[in-house]
């Protein structure tokens, strides 16, 4: 890796651990605190990258984006924040950042980025040779109202699902949005609109009533009016309905609507059950945005926690913080109501703790008259583990066509479905095996010879703040 690379950030720390993993890759490095500094750097036509934090002691990083393209253009930028909200991220796609990264973040990967944007740097065509001088947007996306949206997340899984939705936010296709219960799908959904091209035009969430009737189509087109039609759990709408929806997309025209569609069930299984249209699957699927759920991401709760005490604090009742006992026992549960179920419980115990602490007694009593773990969700409602690898088996057996497998299935199928439940509980608890052999109930060196026998890679997880 070669070039010059430019790093803008008021932390020294990070300011010296990139300018020596840079260094020690073969970049030459210029660092500083001052969005001022950077901007005469780049004006004087040095650098091949920019690395930027977005607060700065004199002014905002991605406020400086739109100059850095008018200045040089080509030159990539990525954006770096201790910001965890979506904003971030949408803000840094519409300011056209080669790429975005939250504090605290993975060195290893911002390396692998920033190398990659300098091969892009290098590929791309100079601006002498007619390549075309960026304008700014003439009407920036504002920040108002954001902080009502609880789409807040520092996990890779989360910072992924604000890329791809800063990605599709200003495109025409379709979105289907996965996901759990609770998960927040239909926000999702929201900030695409809020925050693309259609945000002056109607936001309708339509049901099975609004596509009744001769009419009802029409009136739904109507009601729309060129901005964006989001079907809420549409794996629930009947026969009738779907055809519906179809013959409605078949005939759109100029000025038609973004089609957007959210499920909790899995509509290529109804699909290949015959209880959801083959077509519709696929006018729907533009885009997939699976939304994760609070057990895919238990490093988040405790920032969700902060936000809902914040939010309540903001409608009139009282400030409550958590015990440090309280909160490590919120993030140990499995949640399966997911956000929605999150933002419930804290109101609850907001309202009804005595003190201004949370205890965990007063996390206990609330959670301990609550579901602990739903089924979970797979080929139908309901379904459980056991059904799935039920139904699993059983194509295993019928694609060898009658005759037998090969001998040894049954440690062939243990380990199938030991692997993953070992490197999943490995990720959960961050690479410590000793938290890992306590989650599963195994004695610690049990678990160390069963990683040596499946091979798996253990990784700990390593954050720069």
């Amino acid at each position: 890796m070669d070039g010059t690379v430019l790093v803008a950030d008021d932390d020294r720390t990070i300011r010296t651990v990139l300018t020596q993993a840079l260094t020690r890759a073969g970049c030459k490095v210029h660092a500083t605190s001052s969005l001022m500094t950077l901007m005469r750097w780049v004006e004087e036509g040095k650098g091949d990258l920019v690395i930027s934090d977005v607060i700065m002691p004199d002014g905002n990083g991605l406020e400086m984006l739109p100059k850095i393209g008018m200045e040089r253009p080509g030159l990539p930028v990525i954006v770096i924040s201790a910001q965890n909200t979506i904003m971030t991220a949408i803000q840094a796609a519409e300011a056209e950042a080669y790429d975005y990264l939250p504090k605290p973040f993975d060195l290893p990967d911002l390396m692998k980025r920033a190398a990659r944007a300098l091969e892009s740097k290098r590929r791309a065509p100079s601006a002498t040779g007619g390549a075309p001088v960026p304008t700014p947007r003439s009407e920036p996306i504002a920040a108002e109202n954001t902080d009502d949206l609880p789409l807040v997340g520092r996990t890779p899984q989360m910072q992924a699902l604000y890329r791809l939705v800063a990605r599709v936010m200003n495109t025409d296709l379709a979105v289907l949005i996965t996901g759990e219960s609770g998960t927040g799908k239909s926000l999702i959904a929201k900030a695409i609109h809020d925050f693309s091209d259609r945000r002056n035009s109607p936001f309708v969430t339509a049901t099975a009533a609004d596509l009744a009737g001769m009419d009802g189509p029409s009136e739904l087109l109507a009601r729309a009016k060129g901005g964006s039609i989001l079907f809420d759990e549409v794996g629930d709408l009947d026969a009738e309905a779907q055809a519906r929806i179809v013959r409605m997309l078949d005939g759109f025209g100029d000025n038609s609507p973004r089609i957007m569609a959210s499920s909790q069930t899995d509509l290529m299984a109804r699909m290949e059950a015959g209880h959801f249209r083959q077509d519709l699957f696929y006018r729907l699927g533009g885009v997939t945005v699976n939304v994760p759920s609070l057990r895919e991401r238990v490093d988040d709760i405790p920032l969700l926690a902060d936000h809902f005490l914040a939010r309540a604090e903001r409608d009139g009742l009282t400030l409550r913080r958590f015990a440090d006992d309280a909160i490590e026992l919120v993030r140990a549960y499995s949640w399966p109501g997911n956000v929605r179920q999150l933002e419930n419980t804290i109101r609850r115990l907001v309202v009804t703790s005595s003190e201004e602490v949370i205890s965990r007694a007063e996390v206990e009593s609330v959670l301990g008259s609550q579901p602990e773990i739903e089924p979970l969700v797979g080929g139908g409602e309901g379904e459980k583990l056991s059904s799935s690898v039920n139904k699993h088996l059983r194509r295993y057996f019928d694609l060898h066509g009658g005759v037998l497998p090969p001998p040894g299935l049954y440690s062939r199928i243990l380990r199938e479905v030991e692997m993953p439940l070992i490197e999943i509980a490995l990720d959960a608890t961050g690479g410590n095996q000793a938290k890992c052999a306590d989650l599963l109930g195994i004695n610690r060196n049990t678990l160390r010879k069963k990683i040596t026998d499946l091979d798996i890679r253990v990784t700990r997880r390593r954050k720069l703040m």
